[in-house]
């Protein structure tokens, strides 16, 4: 795909905040398939953000995020519009929309749930991953071309493989030039990422692309610290679909899952 290039705001962030939920992004939210776009992670970072500063309550945290990607995501200026879509005591649905160009580029949703005290009977089934201390440096940015790619430290453990992995990622660069998101918001800005840390077959030509149309993300604790670990495995059928499947860790262990659906086309 071609495109004019955005005018990119400059600084060791991922956004320029402009005021009343209007934001210009930098050459670190550069997306891998397209240099004109954004990348869906930093993207649903400053959208998890925005849902979290709807309306907040303390009792509350958010417990699903669900992000469908409508089309190519533009670099450059873009506004985020947030709303109440089902208000209620113990659950609330909200709605947060990426709008650039006049169009809508990301439509999230997200549960959010009153917060209770269930220690007696807290339980976790999924595996522990190893931590970023006993893992590898890991280069994307020799994979992935793009900006985002590039503003990351990643780690691999061993076992990595076309199709399946464990690799822990974090950042130095803030969300915004405001630098007053919260560590959710900054985790979640990370989850996409999972689509292209263990690709299945080479992104580029002569091969496949296959960009993700949505990504779900079920948390059943909430995450702490800078770390996000990824267990993942990508699966392709036979017609053009595939999945990929990641169980998500902080340095506490497992937290939640993500899920991305994706089209797989020959370049």
């Amino acid at each position: 795909m071609t495109a004019d290039l955005p005018e990119l705001a400059e600084g060791n962030f991922y956004y320029q905040a402009l005021g009343d939920g209007r934001f210009r992004s930098t050459i670190h939210a550069q997306g891998a398939w397209n240099v004109h776009e954004q990348h869906m992670a930093p993207a649903s970072g400053l959208m998890a953000d925005s849902l979290e500063r709807h309306q907040p309550r303390t009792d509350m945290r958010m417990a699903r995020l669900s992000f469908e990607i409508l089309g190519l995501i533009p670099g450059g200026k873009f506004h985020i519009e947030t709303t109440t879509l089902r208000p209620g005591r113990t659950i609330e649905l909200l709605q947060a929309e990426l709008v650039a160009g006049g169009r809508t580029a990301i439509r999230a949703t997200a549960w959010r749930l009153v917060t209770s005290d269930t220690s007696e009977v807290a339980a976790v089934e999924d595996t522990v991953i190893p931590g970023p201390d006993e893992c590898k440096p890991y280069d994307g940015a020799s994979v992935w071309p793009g900006g985002y790619i590039r503003s990351l430290e990643m780690r691999v453990a061993e076992g990595h493989r076309p199709g399946a992995g464990k690799v822990w990622l974090r950042t130095d660069h803030p969300l915004t030039d405001r630098e007053d998101s919260g560590g959710l918001a900054r985790l979640m800005g990370l989850v996409d990422t999972a689509n292209g840390i263990a690709a299945r077959v080479p992104p580029g030509a002569d091969s496949y692309a296959f960009p993700n149309l949505d990504l779900q993300i079920h948390m059943y604790r909430r995450p702490e610290g800078e770390w996000l670990g990824l267990d993942n495995a990508v699966s392709f059928g036979g017609d053009g679909i595939g999945l990929t499947s990641t169980v998500l860790h902080d340095l506490q262990g497992p937290f939640g899952r993500a899920e991305q659906i994706l089209t797989v086309r020959r370049t």
